[in-house]
C-alpha cells in the first residue's frame, strides 16, 4: 500500500460522514447537555459538529433559539439536513453576537483543543460576550489525573455510503508535554488505495489552572461534576463538568 496520506477528520468530507457512526446518540453526556438545553429558551453550541444535539432538542420539541457554530464545512453539510436550525460556519472569534445566549454549550470536549493559557482565556472571554445576563455556559474536559489518553487505543468499524467497510482507530496517544497529549487516527479500508492518518494535540487541563482561567476570563464555576449523573467532582472522577457564569461585576 502506498505511503499514508494525512487529514484531519473533521474537516475532510470523505472522514466527517463517519462521525455520527463513530459517535452515536444516547451517552450520558447527550443526555446530561439535552436536559441544559431544553430548560434555556436561547442555545449556542460551539463546535456542534453534525449538530446531533440541537437536532435532538428539536425533535424533543424545543420552541426557543437554537445556533450551531463549528469551523469545519464538512461537518456542517451533516447538520443541515435539519433546517429549523440555525447553522454558522466559524468559531469563537469570528461571531459577534452581544450577550444574547442563556446558555452556550461545548461538548465532546471540544475544550480541551484549546492548547495555551491565553487561548483559553480568549475563548471563555468570548463565551463571556454571548451570556444574557443569567446565562450559563457548559462544557467538560478530562481529569488529567486519570491519564486516559493510555486507553484511547481502540477502533471501530463504519460503513462507508458506497458499502465499504472503514476501520477507524485512535494511535500512538502520548504525552508530549505536562498537560498536551498528541493521537493520531487513523482510518482503513481495503477499497482504498492507503490509510488517512489525522493527528491532532489536546490539552489535559487541571481544576486549579482551568479555575484560574474561568477566573481571569471574567467568568465563575457556579456548578462542578464529575460525573454525568451531576456526582461532585472528586480527584478519583473521569471528568471535569463545569457550568460557569459571568462573575458579579
Amino acid at each position: 500500500m502506498p505511503e499514508a496520506e494525512y487529514s484531519d477528520d473533521y474537516i475532510d468530507p470523505r472522514l466527517a460522514i463517519f462521525y455520527d457512526q463513530l459517535n452515536p446518540w444516547g451517552g450520558p453526556s447527550d443526555e446530561f447537555y439535552l436536559d441544559l438545553v431544553m430548560s434555556a429558551g436561547s442555545v449556542l453550541d460551539v463546535g456542534c459538529g453534525t449538530g446531533g444535539l440541537l437536532k435532538r432538542a428539536r425533535e424533543a420539541g424545543h420552541q426557543g433559539r437554537l445556533v450551531g457554530l463549528d469551523p469545519a464545512a464538512a461537518m456542517l453539510d451533516q447538520a443541515r439536513i435539519r433546517t429549523d436550525v440555525t447553522w454558522m460556519l466559524g468559531d469563537l472569534s469570528s461571531v459577534s453576537f452581544d450577550h444574547e445566549f442563556d446558555l452556550v454549550v461545548m461538548t465532546g470536549h471540544v475544550f480541551q483543543v484549546f492548547l495555551t493559557d491565553d487561548e483559553i482565556v480568549a475563548a471563555l472571554g468570548a463565551v463571556r460576550a454571548l451570556l444574557a445576563s443569567a446565562g450559563r455556559f457548559a462544557f467538560e474536559t478530562l481529569n488529567p489525573l486519570l491519564r486516559p489518553w493510555e486507553k484511547w487505543t481502540n477502533s471501530a468499524e463504519v460503513v462507508a455510503a458506497d458499502g465499504s467497510v472503514v476501520t477507524a482507530s485512535n494511535t500512538s496517544p502520548r504525552l508530549v508535554d505536562r498537560q498536551l497529549v498528541e493521537v493520531v487516527g487513523k482510518f482503513s479500508s481495503p477499497s482504498w488505495d492507503r490509510d488517512v492518518l489525522c493527528p491532532s494535540t489536546l490539552r489535559f487541563v487541571d481544576v486549579s489552572t482551568l479555575d484560574g482561567l474561568v477566573t481571569q476570563a471574567g467568568l465563575v464555576a457556579v456548578e462542578r461534576y464529575g460525573t454525568w449523573d451531576r456526582r461532585p467532582f472528586s480527584d478519583a472522577m473521569p471528568e471535569i463538568i463545569t457550568i460557569a457564569a459571568s462573575a458579579p461585576a
